[in-house]
């Protein structure tokens, strides 16, 4: 009888540690009775899988294939990456073809096969051939990018068209791919490094096209219901009608104010990574560090970035958005000076070896961006009106990547301006230190945030209501089955 209590006891200790591991497990069974099981794995494959553990192995290998093999400098390797970006930039463009032009009476699992068969291919040339110019390789590794960024837009729709259905499970969902893209990074980067060692930057490319091809496999499990009585002739009717529909909901305050603040808080915080990578393995003054610690030190950051999802999933999920990036935009700020200590070289004065000083910047760092970017996330899944969910959502996050683009490109026209180099990095802290004065502006630019309870619908009734007759992907109608069931 005092064993049966002490098993129910609630201090003890093998409960409390069966009820930490049940709770992730309670969490997502949760998830799935809510939102359907299929949409639970759709979001794991996609942010798991094909971006994060994908784009994981992928950052490190491209850095020192583009480093090493294409011998850019700092400065333009800032431009080319940016470059990357235009397939995210023009994500609007993929949202439109999903929602309005089914492909052999399907909206998202062509698009999913597509997306799967370009990343594949374009890894495969990047193995495969040997001797690749640079345009020819920054056109593979554009494919790559595009093919990730098409099936992006597939899985947001889900999301975004479950966030105004289920609007108190938002921040879940969003959590849910914040923990998916983050583990998943967190094991690219853990084995990037060692693999980049091992068979060299080209050889990774050609192991990631594996991962790539589960993308592939999505499109073949999805189950979804076809499209009937669909004529090409209305594609410009529905494209108009869409192109109608996001203008109306661009003008409504609430929605242009936040794309406004989005853009301009991540194009005033200047990425000069590029230059910091250099610095990390080529300085001689500075740590030198191997493949294998750059890829332990994306690691790290991927932990941290993993903290910043637990800690916003568990205590700040329902604080007010404007309070939540008020303070995370100042502790973003004051991290970016971790990096002035350490190109200074002040860590070692005061006995703080370079590795263990650069896990704890990266970690930091990680785990402080993420906390600012997860409340951007669920206000703009708020944000998109019934209809062009993933028209509208692909349309924000292209606000986002512009937004990356220019601070990518005026870093590396800064690091050009002072001078950073391959071999040359005296200059490099006056760029740290205007990069992390340049994160406080957005401080003051919060009035452009509603002061909304992030629980809460922001639009207007009307603007998430379905017009009745509208041929459109229903999330209830969607679903992941085997290919024995859909035969």
């Amino acid at each position: 009888m005092e064993e049966s209590q002490l098993e129910r006891n609630p201090r003890n200790p093998i409960n409390g540690f069966l009820a930490l591991v049940l709770r992730p497990i309670n969490w997502l069974k949760m998830l799935g009775e809510e939102l359907h099981w299929s949409f639970v794995l759709g979001v794991m494959i996609v942010y798991g899988i094909s971006q994060g553990f994908a784009v994981g192995m992928s950052k490190v290998s491209t850095k020192y294939y583009m480093k090493d093999e294409q011998k850019v400098q700092p400065s333009e390797l800032q431009v080319y990456l940016g470059l990357l970006q235009l397939p995210w930039v023009i994500k609007p463009l993929w949202g439109l073809l999903t929602d309005t032009i089914p492909v052999l009476g399907y909206r998202r699992r062509p698009y999913f096969i597509f997306a799967g068969f370009l990343s594949v291919t374009s890894m495969l040339a990047l193995s495969i051939r040997r001797n690749l110019s640079l345009a020819f390789s920054l056109l593979s590794l554009m494919g790559v990018s595009a093919g990730i960024a098409i099936a992006d837009v597939a899985i947001d729709a889900c999301v975004t068209q479950n966030s105004i259905s289920h609007p108190s499970l938002a921040g879940d969902m969003q959590s849910l791919c914040g923990f998916s893209s983050s583990i998943g990074a967190l094991v690219g980067y853990s084995l990037s490094g060692f693999l980049v060692h091992l068979v060299g930057p080209k050889g990774v490319f050609g192991l990631l096209s594996v991962p790539a091809g589960l993308v592939i496999s999505v499109g073949m499990m999805l189950k979804e219901s076809r499209v009937h009585k669909f004529t090409h002739r209305g594609v410009n009717e529905k494209l108009l009608d869409a192109g109608k529909a996001m203008w109306t909901a661009l003008k409504f305050r609430d929605v242009w104010r936040p794309c406004l603040y989005m853009y301009l808080s991540l194009a005033v915080s200047l990425n000069i990574h590029e230059g910091m990578f250099y610095w990390y393995t080529d300085a001689k003054g500075g740590p030198s560090f191997s493949q294998e610690v750059v890829g332990s030190i994306f690691s790290v950051g991927a932990v941290g970035s993993l903290s910043g999802v637990l800690i916003y999933q568990n205590w700040l999920k329902d604080h007010r958005f404007r309070d939540l990036l008020f303070w995370s935009q100042l502790l973003y700020g004051a991290s970016g000076l971790l990096d002035l200590i350490l190109v200074l070289r002040l860590n070692l004065k005061i006995g703080l070896p370079d590795y263990f000083f650069v896990v704890i910047d990266e970690a930091i760092s990680m785990m402080i961006g993420r906390i600012k970017w997860q409340p951007l996330l669920v206000l703009s899944s708020k944000l998109c009106p019934a209809g062009i969910e993933g028209t509208f959502f692909a349309l924000l996050m292209s606000v986002d990547h512009v937004g990356l683009l220019s601070s990518t490109w005026v870093g590396g026209l800064l690091l050009k301006f002072l001078k950073v180099t391959r071999t040359q990095f005296d200059n490099l802290w006056v760029a740290i230190l205007i990069r992390s004065l340049m994160r406080i502006i957005p401080v003051f630019l919060l009035f452009l945030i509603p002061r909304s309870d992030p629980n809460l619908s922001i639009l207007p009734e009307e603007m998430l209501k379905m017009k009745k007759g509208e041929n459109r992907l229903e999330s209830e109608n969607t679903e992941m089955v085997s290919l024995v069931d859909s035969t």
